[in-house]
């Protein structure tokens, strides 16, 4: 009799929240919470009796685990969260394995790919499986060797509906993927689903690498962290392939299972240490930029940014989560309301995006914006919507560009202190709130009132992050 474990999926779903749902919406909605929270979180409930406090108690563990501001009600945030792709072992906190020491207990794994997709060339596939197994072989004494014929370890197929395992896919976007944990006969396996779009690195589809890479933790024991930047997170999230580093967060999982790589370095030519997911926490934190986007708020560091809904919710995400052509590392961010674009500047180029989409023509230089060529770095920047006017600002100076006339003010570049008084430093990052603008510099923020052109407060770097 076959042995089946705990297997993973990817859920491929449209976000679509609305403020204001109407009542056949709200009950879709509630609906579809319910399934996510039975099939993700042990919700048991089936009477009416007590459900209502199991529903709370699960949507607040749900809430915990993905950072969101814990209520226990079904708001759209949480909703954004649940309808997001994602993978489908139940979500466990903080970094943990299956359990019951489900790890194999050699390190000379072999695996098999049995068929392939049309979606990538046979090439592509065979080059995307086996950089997959290297993400874990890099850190591990595990190496993986590839068989013919035979049953190998990790058997790796592709299939739809009904594949041969106790878990049919459902079509496109649908589940993605699905993944057992270490075992006899089935355990280590990896199926994938063949009516979802896989792809060699283009963000339309799903890249097949970061898939696989995510199954074959599974395969090897890991279940889910709740570290938003590991790649062992829920949800699946595009990374450039090209330069994909495992997460420290993942390290610590697998060589908590297998122990370090003890052999020469896989690939000395990629000696980048693993990435830390940056902490709100972290009293010596220096944010790359601030903006703000439709009422929302947006914290850069690294490759992640905070979103601040309302007053509480804070959630972290990656960058490329939200904008696959953005970069990461970022210098400046502001919002044009009047346009309805959020500016990204990084070096001497300038992303714009229409919420999730990038603008046709971008990037485009630096000098596109307006400031002379002798800039060439920014340090952050603001647009007033009551002025009309961007403010980019390099260092302890900034300029003024007229967004109605299509010039630079002339009189610029000024000092911060000549604009607003009471601020000294490098200006690192900078937006306008509620009337009052927000200037950092480094873990200093200091709350500036346009109107008496005096500074209220001086805050800490993560007063809005609600650490």
């Amino acid at each position: 009799m076959k042995v089946f474990h705990t297997s993973c999926f990817f859920i491929a779903l449209v976000i679509a929240v609305q403020s204001g749902p109407i009542p056949k919406q709200a009950e879709q909605d509630d609906a579809f919470a319910e399934a996510y929270l039975k099939k993700f979180y042990n919700l048991t409930t089936n009477n009416n009796k007590g459900r209502f406090n199991e529903l709370s108690f699960k949507l607040a563990e749900m809430q915990k685990f993905f950072g969101l501001t814990v209520t226990g009600t079904l708001d759209s945030q949480t909703l954004e969260v649940m309808k997001k792709p994602r993978c489908g072992v139940v979500d466990v906190g903080a970094y943990s394995t299956f359990g019951e020491d489900l790890k194999w207990q050699k390190n000379q794994l072999t695996y098999r790919i049995e068929n392939y997709t049309p979606d990538m060339s046979a090439a592509e596939v065979d080059d995307s499986i086996e950089r997959a197994l290297q993400v874990w072989a890099r850190v591990t004494p595990l190496r993986f060797t590839r068989i013919y014929s035979g049953v190998a370890d990790i058997m790796i197929s592709f299939g739809r509906g009904s594949h041969g395992d106790a878990y049919p896919f459902d079509g496109p976007s649908g589940t993605l993927a699905h993944a057992f944990a270490p075992s006899s006969d089935i355990g280590g396996d990896a199926h994938f689903d063949e009516d979802e779009s896989f792809t060699f690195s283009s963000t339309n589809g799903f890249v097949l690498f970061l898939v696989a890479a995510h199954e074959f933790g599974h395969s090897l024991g890991l279940s889910h962290s709740s570290d938003p930047g590991a790649l062992m997170y829920p949800t699946y999230s595009y990374r450039d392939p090209k330069t994909f580093v495992l997460p420290a967060d993942d390290v610590k999982g697998i060589q908590s299972l297998y122990g370090p790589n003890t052999d020469k370095p896989v690939s000395p030519s990629n000696p980048s240490p693993p990435p830390v997911t940056p902490s709100a926490c972290d009293h010596t934190l220096v944010l790359n930029a601030v903006a703000t986007l439709r009422g929302e708020r947006l914290f850069f560091k690294g490759s992640f940014f905070w979103r601040l809904f309302g007053t509480n919710n804070v959630q972290q995400q990656l960058i490329k989560s939200f904008w696959p052509e953005a970069p990461d590392n970022i210098d400046a961010a502001y919002e044009n309301t009047v346009q309805d674009r959020l500016y990204l500047i990084k070096d001497q180029s300038v992303w714009a995006f229409s919420a999730y989409d990038l603008v046709s023509g971008f990037p485009k230089s630096l000098s596109s914006l307006g400031l002379p060529a002798i800039v060439k770095k920014v340090s952050a920047a603001l647009f007033n919507q009551n002025t009309g006017k961007t403010l980019y600002f390099v260092d302890n100076k900034y300029y003024s560009y007229d967004e109605n006339k299509k010039k630079m003010d002339t009189g610029y570049p000024k000092l911060v202190e000549q604009g607003f008084p009471g601020v000294t430093g490098k200006i690192t990052a900078a937006f306008q709130y509620r009337g009052f603008t927000y200037l950092f510099s480094d873990t200093r923020v200091f709350e500036y009132n346009t109107s008496t052109k005096k500074v209220l407060r001086m805050l800490n770097n993560n007063y809005f992050l609600k650490c």
